[in-house]
């Protein structure tokens, strides 16, 4: 965690339901947020983490800006996930820093199945192998993305006005606000839940690491459908209900069902990430569940999770240590803290990070 003098950087979560920003400040051992929006994005403007309507993406985080003048840094940082995102876990020769620059393109193909051409990869050396335990060899994070999603990301924030310097990924933004928030404590498995409206990232860590990330395909829109269809009713009244909001034709008693029989199918994936998990893992064992994304705020979503899982499972809270300032900011931190953890996450980025 690095304190001290560094341009600040806009965090920018663009969401298929909306886009989220968060601008911090360092100030003395902590962080606080100087600026915070959020602007709605129309309906399959996005779709499964793709731009299809670049110009109304645009116009949403151009009127976020606009709209809030406590926004002074004009560089962004923005995520991406879903399946234009790969990140694995991958076991070389060990190896060192400048050898696996080199050679790490070559080692890259046989686990990225698009062509190494199309994609911008990263890597993180999590084990260098030089312990005692280490059988000459060495353990990597492997990160891959597609340089056309990139560019989708890229374009709609300079078509706003403003200047992209990183995309990250959502599932290591969440780790960011996670760790600022809640520090790391070594040997405990902590899985960050993060239930958007399109996709549910996991991201597993244990300790400082990150030892396995997965995203769902499935999120709060789907919630919203099944109630739309069993209801009969059109989209923005169902989006309601879902929130606990009364409208007419239809009672939340008739939608909790519904709902319940969504997380059901949610609970089944997150299950085989899990599983996955499990599988490759020296331990069984989740020491605790940490919950956001506004999906997660769906009826009975905790409580069906808890019981499922056997594991402590809590909000999400990005505001925690991060200190909103009640002088200079608007509305209630609470309301935001559903929505704004890997925004949180984005804004804690350095430019001159990597």
């Amino acid at each position: 965690m690095v304190f001290g003098k560094s341009k600040a950087i806009v965090g920018l979560d663009i969401g298929s339901s909306a886009v989220k920003a968060v601008e911090l400040k360092v100030s003395g051992r902590a962080y606080r947020v100087t600026a915070y929006g959020s602007e709605p994005v129309p309906a399959d403007a996005i779709v499964d983490g793709a731009i299809i309507d670049a110009g109304a993406v645009a116009d949403a985080i151009r009127r976020l800006f606009d709209g809030n003048k406590a926004f002074k840094a004009k560089d962004v940082c923005a995520s991406l996930s879903g399946n234009a995102v790969i990140v694995k876990k991958i076991t070389l020769p060990v190896m060192t820093e400048s050898e696996l620059s080199e050679s790490i393109y070559w080692e890259a193909e046989q686990y990225i199945p698009f062509d190494i051409q199309d994609v911008n990869l990263d890597y993180q050396i999590l084990d260098a192998g030089t312990g005692p335990e280490s059988r000459g060899s060495m353990e990597v994070l492997l990160v891959a993305a597609k340089k056309e999603k990139i560019g989708d990301y890229t374009g709609v924030i300079a078509q706003a006005g403003r200047t992209p310097v990183i995309v990250d990924v959502d599932a290591f933004a969440l780790q960011n606000a996670y760790e600022v928030n809640y520090g790391l404590e070594p040997g405990r498995v902590v899985v960050l839940l993060n239930a958007g409206a399109s996709a549910i990232n996991i991201n597993i860590l244990q300790g400082d690491q990150s030892v396995f990330t997965r995203d769902i395909s499935m999120g709060g829109n789907a919630y919203t459908e099944a109630v739309q269809k069993e209801l009969d009713l059109p989209f923005d009244l169902a989006e309601q209900l879902k929130k606990g909001i009364p409208v007419d034709g239809a009672t939340f008693e008739e939608a909790r069902p519904v709902l319940h029989a969504i997380t059901e199918n949610v609970l089944l994936e997150v299950q085989k990430t899990f599983d996955f998990f499990k599988a490759t893992a020296s331990s069984e064992q989740l020491d605790r569940i940490m919950l956001s994304g506004g999906a997660s705020r769906v009826d009975g979503f905790r409580e069906m999770l808890q019981e499922r899982f056997n594991a402590p499972v809590e909000d999400f809270d990005p505001f925690r240590a991060v200190v909103w300032d009640v002088r200079t900011l608007m509305g209630d931190p609470a309301d935001s803290a559903a929505t704004a953890a890997v925004a949180v996450g984005l804004a804690l980025r350095k430019v001159s990070d990597r």
